[in-house]
């Protein structure tokens, strides 16, 4: 025993006991499964259940969400956009993108291969009409 202070400290000896017997194994499992999980108001206290059905250790978790938050100030109007949409299709009437005067190869192939070219170019032709 010594003082540090206004501490007192003691210190024990204390004799290391025999080793005691193996005692039997515990039950075996296969895995931790979470079986639920649920939401709980605000301010409420989390919870956690646990059990063991034999084989798998099972959990069920509540978990309290937090509290809603305050709206924020509304922002300003944005600038307007450069150009309308009727513009917008206005300007690309006449573009690639629109294949309406784009006519159709409608005499078929002997090649098969030439054929099948001649479907996917009709295919890719009409899909790019509107």
């Amino acid at each position: 025993m010594n003082v540090v202070g206004n501490t007192l400290h003691f210190t024990f000896d204390i004799p290391q006991g025999q080793e005691g017997l193996v005692g039997p194994a515990g039950p075996p499992f296969a895995q931790a499964v979470v079986d639920s999980v649920t939401t709980l108001n605000p301010g409420d206290s989390a919870t956690v259940g646990v059990s063991f059905d034999g084989t798998n250790v099972r959990f069920t978790f509540g978990i309290p969400r937090g509290n809603d938050g305050s709206n924020g100030s509304g922002g300003s109007q944005g600038q307007p956009g450069e150009i309308t949409q009727a513009q917008l299709n206005s300007a690309i009437s006449g573009t690639s993108a629109n294949t309406n005067s784009v006519g159709t190869l409608d005499t078929g192939f002997a090649d098969p291969d030439m054929e099948a070219l001649r479907q996917k170019l009709n295919e890719m032709i009409l899909n790019g009409r509107w």
